[in-house]
């Protein structure tokens, strides 16, 4: 048994066929079968249904999956563990939000490069609700993301890196308007619902009553702020202060009464298999934090 052949087996049951759990281990398909028909003749079980046209675990196949997450889950914290007390190895799979990446991650990443130089780390993009289910795959170690929307990953847990508000951006032409009359009146430019943002600002104006006039639903929050800054309409988004310091070319209000904040979180599974570098990085993203 070799633990690439079990990472095959996790993304075989992840992606749901040969072809796309080979792209996702960089092996070619026919490496894949042969790492599934190994563990097969080492188990001495058929780990796949071959009646299907997609693969589908069996009973035995589903046990074997499981072990499998907490044998490469052992064996990715071994490097961390037996490391010097002050000093981090090993590897940290990270996702995260694109307002972290342009925010607080550069900074915390730079710092724990220079205190931990055998610390490998690889960055990925995506929403939030994206890296969550990456997390609960193991395809990621951690994910920096927004707090949790219903419905979400199984044992998954957070801890808190810092909050952002939500604001009300429109153009510098509707200054003196007030947030009911921008909401309404104006074409409405609508962070992704698919992401948990999204969702929160959906929640908040159907709270408020509000009702909106979308004319574009985006998932990126600087192509909502240029199509906003171009005059195009209206716009709610979870900004820090320094975000607000860019945007004074344009009318900014606060979004709710209170105001709407969010929570921005890493997410890990419950086990915490990489507990000590998930915590050296939520401690450097604090660190460097917006405030």
């Amino acid at each position: 048994m070799s633990l690439r052949a079990l990472r095959s087996l996790i993304a075989i049951a992840q992606h749901g066929s040969f072809a796309r759990a080979a792209d996702t281990v960089h092996l070619t398909q026919s490496a894949v079968s042969l790492h599934v028909k190994s563990l097969e003749e080492e188990f001495n079980a058929a780990l796949f249904d071959r009646s299907r046209r997609l693969p589908v675990l069996t009973d035995a196949g589903h046990l074997a999956v499981e072990r499998a997450h907490e044998i490469i889950a052992l064996y990715d914290s071994i490097a961390s563990d037996i490391g010097a007390d002050n000093e981090l190895r090993g590897r940290l799979k990270i996702g995260a939000i694109q307002t972290a990446l342009a925010g607080a991650l550069p900074l915390a990443l730079a710092a724990l490069a220079a205190e931990h130089p055998h610390l490998r780390i690889n960055v990925a993009s995506g929403m939030s609700a994206e890296l969550a289910t990456r997390v609960e795959a193991g395809e990621l170690d951690v994910a920096i993301t927004t707090e949790p929307v219903k419905p979400y990953p199984y044992g998954l847990v957070s801890t808190t890196l810092y909050e952002e508000g939500f604001w009300i951006i429109a153009p510098s032409s509707c200054a003196g308007l007030d947030f009911r009359q921008l909401l309404q009146q104006l074409p409405f430019i609508r962070f992704d619902r698919r992401a948990w943002a999204g969702r929160t600002i959906d929640r908040e104006l159907r709270r408020m009553r509000l009702r909106v006039k979308t004319s574009m639903e985006l998932d990126s929050q600087d192509a909502i702020i240029q199509m906003v800054a171009s005059g195009l309409g209206v716009s709610v988004v979870p900004l820090s202060n320094q975000n607000l310091e860019d945007l004074k070319h344009l009318d900014v209000q606060p979004f709710g009464s209170p105001q709407s904040t969010r929570r921005v979180v890493l997410l890990e599974q419950e086990e915490r298999p990489l507990a000590r570098l998930a915590a050296a990085l939520a401690q450097a993203v604090k660190q460097h934090a917006p405030t």
